[in-house]
């Protein structure tokens, strides 16, 4: 991974991100009340590293992700790019960061035009860019088609002639075309048969390093999340409350929630079955989060600090932060 870089590629400073929730006659009397999906987020992405974003439905990863590509605008909070702030770029800059920063959906057929040739989709952006002529173009997009494993055929094919998994390689081209420096993957596999998803990692661990690309990569799952990662941020309702480097957070987790996610994948190389962590209580609505740790109503161990007073992500190890009063 990257570290050893003195500067993070892409930076995240106490992210925001609050939805509004209107009542029955709309905007018109304004919000009734703020979703509260993201809650001050900080990480760092370095050059040639991958970062995976691992919490559950609702956890507010997604949405950190689009809103660190400038998709969904920030309600506080900054996003640096190179050291530039996102809010601060002007056009060519933004044009720019469009480039280098690419999206790869979970459902790439719900984000590929029904009626386009997949040839067309993947030249589409080299043309509002306006990067070489009509030849060019098709050569470019045959060669992105050859490395993400699809034939030269797939070119003519519409969205429809293609299964799940030549979908989201489908998806990956779309990103690589623009030789992007960094690309933010939500659920690429989620969708996907285990055999499919196994092909789909090891592409993208392999393009990683020909094309020393960054990922962030967003996901629920564990295994999927351990075997492509270098860092690993524990997401939950809205808030990071560990972050590690991968094979530190598997051999010690510190977190309660961490513990308990870890408890609930199977593992068949061990002799004795490990011992199941059950949270008691669902997850609170994101409406009206509990105060104090947002974890404390589901904690086995919470104390009455849990309740009053929110932890702080802070590092406890080298590389290893927890927001946790107990730890």
């Amino acid at each position: 991974m990257g570290q050893s870089a003195s500067n993070p590629i892409l930076e995240v400073n106490s992210l925001y991100k609050k939805f509004p929730v209107y009542g029955p006659f709309g905007k018109l009397f304004g919000a009734k009340a703020h979703v509260n999906a993201v809650t001050d987020v900080s990480f760092q992405l370095y050059e040639g590293e991958t970062y995976g974003l691992v919490g559950e439905s609702g956890s507010g990863k997604s949405t950190t992700g689009r809103t660190t590509l400038g998709l969904t605008p920030a309600s506080a909070g900054q996003v640096l790019y190179q050291n530039r702030d996102l809010s601060a770029m002007s056009g060519a800059e933004m044009r720019k960061f469009r480039k280098d920063v690419q999206l790869v959906f979970q459902d790439p057929f719900s984000s590929l035009n029904p009626r386009q040739r997949i040839g067309d989709a993947l030249e589409e952006p080299l043309i509002i860019h306006r990067m070489g002529d009509k030849a060019e173009r098709q050569e470019k997009v045959f060669g992105i088609l050859k490395t993400v494993g699809l034939q030269p055929e797939h070119y003519f094919r519409y969205p429809h002639e293609f299964s799940g998994g030549q979908r989201q390689r489908v998806g990956l081209a779309r990103a690589l075309i623009m030789n992007p420096k960094v690309i933010i993957c939500d659920e690429p596999v989620s969708a996907l048969d285990v055999s499919i998803q196994s092909q789909i990692l090891n592409m993208l661990k392999q393009l990683q390093q020909e094309l020393k690309l960054t990922l962030l990569f967003i996901t629920h799952d564990i295994s999927v999340v351990r075997y492509i990662s270098d860092r690993i941020g524990i997401m939950y309702l809205g808030k990071i409350v560990e972050e590690a480097l991968t094979d530190a957070l598997f051999q010690e987790p510190m977190h309660p929630y961490t513990k308990a996610l870890f408890s609930a994948v199977p593992d068949f190389t061990r002799s004795k079955l490990k011992e199941r962590i059950v949270l008691r209580g669902e997850i609170p609505s994101p409406l009206s989060p509990p105060s104090g740790c947002v974890f404390h109503t589901r904690c086995p161990f919470a104390t009455e600090v849990c309740k009053k007073e929110t932890p702080v992500l802070r590092e406890v190890r080298e590389h290893h932060k927890v927001a946790c009063h107990l730890v």
